[in-house]
């Protein structure tokens, strides 16, 4: 089992023992607060056995039907776990307007604390290990899913301190209240994830500086007099890249080969932590003006 599959299903685990402690103290107690914890944890839930799944497809080889792979799972899943948030954000915010409208008493209190105190160390410790996974992998659902797990220390935090304050203020306005304020955060924080996974879906190039890097990286061999039609993308863990490389019409097919070589060896090594597939089209002249006058037929 790969590292990214340990942290799906270690952090599935923990959402499960969340959803049960949470989802029991929220309801006795009446706490939107912790109720709302509990939904979150619930999505948790659901989100990391959807990532599993994700990645164990993702990680497939090649086939007669995805020639590319199935890498687009990892952004789509994102997309799919930053949505799941969003809703659930809203779902909490609109139920903390119904306790503001329509106040209902708290009970429970010192269970509430307890379980959200346990929450929130347990919940510290798998974003400690989501994140050094997702830095040691550099995979986007796992970025996610640690991603979301650090909305749920700031949530876990914000409830802890809101049960505190209500049991000793006795002011109960206090929970919906920073109920409101959790739904907003999330909003907030799920939106780079979704906004890089639809980019993603989309095919979009890569970032301004990586694309200068790899430009350098081509000029640096002067064998080819010059190159166009650079384009690139990324889905998942997986960089691809394409460009026509222009050399003189005497050199040999085999040295102009030598000569990518060279290139996309310097191009693999500007992304160490992503499997890179470079295209080179060799030309021996320049060809851009004819094919761009075929690109607009």
């Amino acid at each position: 089992m790969t590292l990214e599959k340990k942290a799906t299903v270690i952090s599935t685990s923990v959402a499960g023992v969340l959803v049960l402690l949470k989802m029991t103290v929220g309801i006795l107690s009446g706490s939107i607060a912790v109720l709302a914890s509990a939904i979150d944890s619930m999505l948790d839930l659901t989100v990391s056995l959807f990532n599993y799944f994700a990645l164990h497809n993702a990680e497939k080889n090649p086939d007669d039907t995805f020639h590319f792979g199935r890498s687009k799972i990892e952004p789509l899943a994102a997309v799919i776990e930053g949505t799941v948030i969003s809703f659930s954000a809203f779902f909490i915010f609109y139920e903390a307007l119904q306790k503001i409208i329509h106040p209902r008493p708290m009970e429970y209190m010192n269970e509430s604390i307890g379980v959200m105190v346990v929450s929130l160390i347990i919940t510290t410790l798998l974003v400690g290990f989501l994140v050094y996974v997702a830095k040691k992998t550099n995979n986007m659902v796992i970025r996610a899913d640690a991603l979301h797990y650090k909305t749920d220390i700031f949530s876990n935090g914000t409830i802890l301190f809101a049960l505190g304050a209500v049991a000793y203020t006795g002011e109960e306005l206090i929970d919906p209240i920073l109920g409101i304020a959790i739904a907003i955060y999330m909003v907030y924080s799920t939106f780079p994830i979704i906004k890089e996974g639809i980019l993603m879906l989309l095919d979009a190039a890569l970032p301004a500086e990586d694309i200068k890097r790899i430009e350098k990286a081509i000029r640096s061999e002067m064998a080819m007099s010059d190159f166009h039609f650079l384009q690139t993308r990324e889905s998942g863990s997986h960089i691809f890249i394409s460009y026509h490389a222009v050399f003189n019409v005497s050199i040999s097919l085999y040295d102009a080969h030598l000569v990518a070589d060279k290139v996309e060896a310097k191009i693999h090594a500007l992304f160490p932590d992503k499997k890179v597939h470079i295209l080179t089209h060799m030309d021996p002249y320049d060809d851009s003006d004819i094919n761009e006058e075929e690109e607009q037929w």
